[in-house]
């Protein structure tokens, strides 16, 4: 009864716990074993008791633990399963905890491609502790007021690269593995304790202060690393000049992963994005890295260096990442790329606001309104008090609460010292408030005459064709940032072609992609006379536009299509291989009988629906699979192991996409058919399925 009675108090006493422990430092000694995905190794924790406790607890998702000691000497213990609880009883003064532990995390900690293949190709382990969760795969806190500085000895297989939170101070080698020594000198809190491991490559290059930014790349993606990481070095010299700080670590390093959960996380000097912003210089101009890049990097400040206290005050840090992300763009793109930008967020929150009515400050708002506005409520005070009563704010802010914990009023209250802002009336109306005050920031807009001449042709909606052509031309050859041109092309969707063909002649001679990938986008019948024109599209420098182009010329000109094969067969597309799946596709499609180039183009779109694969390869080419032979038992497999990714987005999409199918004839009894086959994980995941009510 009095374990149980200790265990009931402590879970009470928790909340308290960083007023009366101090976690100083954390020391890992782990091993990481991929096969069984594993983590185990021995841990030493620095501390000290500033009030008298009876229980001193560390987070623990199903974990065991031996030899646990404090100063030296056996504790007494318990293991929650949940928690590591030290029940002795504590006085104030300096304590050494230590003790070994094994984990096998359900989550946090994700391995991906086959650890067995002694060849190396997609194989990687990486971490995503956002919140509380790195508890999963070591032990520490999930309360983020609980600041720790972690050092991390990480053993591995040799032929890996690994990287994590810190300076790389040595590598020795340990039999068939080596250990990566990694030491951080400052404190943070736990989420942010990171590892990338993978067949990585990097690159060293100088900030203009001297911090070395180091990144990384798989050898596959050499020829991909300049677009990739184009103007990193401007947006990290701009935002340490922009804030006002000097960035606060010795090192940042960036590391894109396979099937990352996420666009990107903010560990500590070691940011992790997915791999979908790898791309080339085609890629680059329909989704690139530069706007994820920004934003990571400013939480270095918003967020790592400073912490928010809780979930209310979550905008400190999306807000503020999310704000001087879009500055470091401006710097890049300019006025009227942030101003669009801006623009775009603003129709979005007004129209969330419908429906939406949770404020910026309340734990359970929308990430929506946690970045978009809480930006905007940052664009709001600096566009009021100006740049540079803003930049001395936000230093004071963070030089006051660096390597701690803030709250709102924290940094409202640096915003009053450097001006006569009423932060009362700013925090009732944009972070108490859901509703979104366009009138307010159409106004801070409007001071950017490219959106003035975005508002003034919206305007033009209300006028007849005959009265607006004349202006259309106008704008068209001038220039006007290309949103304005898109609006036209917007606006004369419907015209006939006769009447519009002069003003899409001059949209193309923009040679803007963004211009000319809005013609391709909304000319939806081709007349034989516009043909060779709109061919043209096949050769921008845009995946997006090629797909597009390729899909309506395909439908509009029958008689063509294997002139449109001819020209698609060497494409591959960004990192989803989107134009080599199209061209397998209709290349399968539009072959009759079966010959062996058809049998070949079907093998390959079958083996891209396999694991070898990432999910945005694997879902595209699941899709267009059972588009074509919709009872393949192969893809009908590999769709039943999309169901157990550890990626929510692609096993949610596993699941929907058999739902659908048991709803039609026949289905149910080819997927009971393919149970006894399945590995034991895949076929717990289908038998629920099955067992659902129609």
């Amino acid at each position: 009864m009095r374990q149980v009675f200790l265990l009931l108090f402590s879970v009470f006493s928790f909340a308290q716990q960083t007023q009366k422990v101090d976690f100083k430092t954390a020391y890992g000694n782990i091993t990481i074993n991929p096969i069984e995905k594993k983590v185990y190794g021995s841990v030493r924790y620095v501390l000290e008791v500033k009030e008298a406790v009876d229980t001193i607890k560390i987070d623990a998702q199903n974990m065991t633990f031996n030899a646990v000691e404090m100063n030296g000497k056996e504790a007494l213990f318990i293991n929650s399963g949940k928690k590591l609880l030290l029940f002795e009883g504590y006085k104030k003064g300096k304590y050494t905890l230590t003790f070994t532990y094994e984990a096998k995390p359900k989550q946090t900690m994700y391995f991906n491609g086959d650890f067995n293949n002694t060849t190396i190709s997609n194989q990687q382990v990486w971490t995503q502790g956002q919140g509380k969760y790195t508890s999963h795969w070591f032990p520490s806190f999930d309360d983020v007021n609980e600041k720790v500085i972690f050092n991390m000895n990480i053993s591995f297989d040799k032929n890996y690269n690994v990287i994590a939170n810190g300076v790389l101070k040595d590598v020795l080698p340990d039999k068939d593995k080596r250990i990566w020594k990694y030491e951080m000198l400052k404190p943070m809190s736990s989420y942010l304790l990171a590892v990338a491991i993978g067949d990585f490559s990097n690159k060293a290059i100088g900030s203009k202060s001297g911090v070395p930014l180091q990144l990384f790349i798989q050898p596959k993606d050499t020829a991909k690393f300049e677009a990739t990481y184009r103007y990193s070095k401007e947006i990290f010299d701009y935002l340490e000049k922009e804030i006002g700080v000097k960035y606060p670590w010795k090192i940042y390093k960036q590391i894109p992963v396979e099937d990352f959960l996420y666009a990107g996380m903010e560990n500590t000097t070691s940011t992790i994005f997915a791999q979908d912003f790898v791309v080339d210089n085609v890629g680059f101009n329909d989704r690139n890295y530069v706007n994820v890049n920004a934003h990571e990097l400013a939480h270095q400040w918003f967020g790592d260096l400073v912490t928010a206290k809780s979930g209310k005050h979550h905008w400190l840090q999306e807000g503020f990442a999310t704000y001087y992300a879009l500055l470091a763009e401006r710097q890049v793109f300019g006025d009227d790329y942030f101003y669009h930008q801006l623009y775009r967020t603003s129709l979005q929150l007004r129209n969330a606001a419908k429906s939406d009515t949770i404020p910026v400050m309340n734990e359970r708002a929308s990430s929506l309104s946690f970045y978009q506005k809480g930006a905007w409520a940052l664009h709001v005070i600096r566009e009021a008090i100006g740049p540079k009563a803003f930049q001395k704010a936000v230093k004071n802010y963070l030089k006051k609460y660096q390597y701690k914990n803030a709250e709102t009023d924290d940094f409202l209250a640096e915003i009053r010292r450097v001006s006569h802002f009423d932060t009362q009336a700013f925090k009732k109306t944009w972070l108490q408030d859901y509703r979104f005050q366009t009138e307010g920031a159409n106004v801070l807009l409007k001071k950017n005459k490219f959106i003035q001449a975005l508002f003034e042709t919206q305007q033009l909606r209300k006028k007849t064709f005959a009265e607006n052509k004349e202006t259309y031309k106008t704008i068209l050859q001038s220039n006007a940032f290309y949103p304005v041109k898109t609006e036209i092309l917007y606006q004369i969707k419907y015209i006939p072609f006769e009447d519009k063909k002069e003003l899409l002649e001059l949209a193309l001679q923009t040679n803007d992609i963004k211009v000319r990938q809005s013609v391709a986008e909304f000319t939806d019948e081709i007349p034989l006379e516009f043909k060779s024109k709109y061919e043209a599209l096949l050769e921008d420098n845009s995946y997006d536009t090629k797909e597009i182009a390729f899909m309506n010329l395909w439908k509009n000109f029958p008689d063509s299509r294997n002139n449109y094969l001819a020209k698609a067969q060497n494409w591959t597309g960004g990192n989803d291989k989107s134009l080599r799946i199209l061209f397998l596709t209709f290349s399968i499609l539009s072959t009759e009988g079966n010959s062996t180039a058809k049998t070949n183009y079907y093998n390959e779109l079958v083996e891209y629906t396999s694991s070898k694969y990432e999910s945005s390869v694997r879902q595209n080419a699941i899709v267009n699979a059972l588009t074509i032979n919709d009872k393949d038992t192969a893809v009908l497999k590999n769709l039943v192991n999309t169901t157990t990714h550890y990626k929510w987005q692609f096993s949610k999409f596993g699941r929907e996409k058999i739902r659908e199918l048991l709803q039609r004839e026949g289905y149910r009894s080819l997927f009971e058919s393919l149970l006894p086959t399945q590995p034991e994980a895949d076929k717990i995941q289908l038998q629920k399925l099955l067992s659902e009510k129609p």
